[in-house]
């Protein structure tokens, strides 16, 4: 598939902008939602630069109205995407009694909430056309869990739990859906949110490297333009949603020990 007409959320910064710039350099025309209209100007002036072309959509994501009125202008205007890529997130890495219910909230409309109401509105055209896909770029805690990422932990369930679901549901209409799941990459988000970086757990760089944000990117666009169903980057991470399964005790004991570990070592 070589995608003409590509949306992607969360595209001002970070994995949503590298993205953007990826599918760029392949020609395409990119359509990029965020909350933040200099730094979307920038990641589209980006795109163009790469060789596509780019269209900014400042957009408030975690608001319904303004996303569904956004959809609706790009159904009308450009037409409907060849691929939807749900990049866009928030949320803090905190524990249950430091996270207010607004934040819980904020962290289940953006990814979850935003990546339902513009697949849900694209979806139909997709299927009468015959063709697209839909990707949904979510965390290892899809997969895993740790102390001190409650509310974050079950946001991204959320959102691979609707991306399986529509795995299944979407395969006989003829669009394709892929969940990408990366380990910690260099990007603003931890600047973001602040209070978060202390509770990732010490890991062993040699099995799980820090991704670029550009290496991130390169991840998605393969995955997608081979239409995988999943996409998981670093590899290391399978041979630990495999052990989870079988010996959750067991990953669970290690992963709150590299918790603690984190937290006194303030890395």
């Amino acid at each position: 598939m070589t995608a003409k007409l590509v949306l992607v959320t969360g595209a001002s910064s970070g994995i949503g902008a590298a993205v953007s710039k990826r599918f760029g350099r392949d020609g395409a025309h990119v359509l990029l939602l965020a909350r933040n209209p200099e730094r979307l100007d920038r990641a589209a002036h980006d795109v163009r630069d790469a060789g596509g072309t780019a269209t900014p959509f400042a957009v408030d994501l975690q608001n319904a109205e303004e996303t569904l009125d956004a959809a609706a202008r790009i159904a009308d205007e450009i037409g409907t995407p060849d691929l939807l890529i749900n990049s866009a997130g928030v949320g803090r890495w905190r524990p249950l009694v430091e996270t207010s219910p607004e934040e819980a909230v904020d962290m289940i409309g953006v990814p979850y909430l935003a990546a339902f109401n513009l697949t849900r509105d694209f979806a139909p055209a997709m299927i009468n056309r015959g063709s697209g896909g839909v990707a949904f770029v979510t965390s290892p805690a899809a997969y895993l869990a740790w102390p001190n990422a409650s509310a974050y932990i079950a946001a991204r369930r959320a959102l691979a739990g609707f991306a399986e679901g529509l795995q299944s549901e979407l395969k006989p209409t003829g669009v394709f859906v892929t969940v990408v799941v990366l380990g910690n990459v260099d990007t603003p988000y931890f600047q973001n949110n602040p209070g978060s970086r202390e509770n990732i757990p010490k890991s062993d760089p040699r099995l799980l490297p820090l991704l670029t944000a550009d290496q991130a990117a390169e991840a998605i666009f393969d995955g997608i333009e081979r239409k995988k169903r999943f996409v998981v980057k670093p590899e290391f991470y399978r041979a630990l949603f495999i052990m989870n399964a079988l010996f959750p005790k067991t990953v669970a004991s290690q992963i709150r020990r590299a918790t603690k570990k984190a937290r006194k070592t303030g890395s």
